[in-house]
């Protein structure tokens, strides 16, 4: 979908800033904001191109640089980290061969931290894309991107 019709999906209040940056964010197939993503945005919005960057570049669900189909989100809480989310972070980083920011050679998988996904109950917990898994361990996780690496 071309960006003039995602951005027409919205009425262009500063209200729907957020909505229109995860709306061209999400059709972007590399899951980030490029400058002209932010560019036609601010255009739209009637707003400075700096505020739209200054908006995208706070908000931790977007990325102003190329990642991965699959944006692996580990929760690095108290809570996670307690339950051993410090160990799988080390698990994930060996099994992918990437550090945290980075994207694995195929372009299939990003590895990032995230302070607190809000399910401490089932902690250590990690999110793929928008789906959420919990109570993890190394095998659980190796069956997880298994799957993802399948679908």
């Amino acid at each position: 979908m071309e960006r003039d019709e995602i951005i027409k999906k919205f009425s262009p209040s500063l209200d729907n800033i957020l909505f229109i940056l995860h709306a061209l964010q999400d059709n972007n197939p590399q899951n980030y904001l490029s400058k002209d993503d932010i560019r036609v945005c601010a255009e739209y919005l009637n707003v400075p191109y700096s505020y739209v960057h200054s908006v995208a570049s706070f908000y931790t669900m977007f990325s102003l640089k190329p990642r991965g189909r699959n944006i692996i989100r580990l929760c690095d809480s108290p809570p996670c980290h307690l339950m051993g989310s410090g160990s799988l972070l080390e698990y994930l980083k060996e099994s992918l061969n990437i550090n945290v920011g980075e994207t694995t050679e195929d372009g299939f998988f990003t590895l990032e931290l995230t302070s607190c996904l809000g399910v401490c109950g089932v902690a250590p917990a990690m999110m793929i894309n928008d789906e959420m898994f919990g109570n993890l361990t190394p095998e659980k996780v190796n069956a997880i991107l298994d799957m993802r690496r399948k679908s």
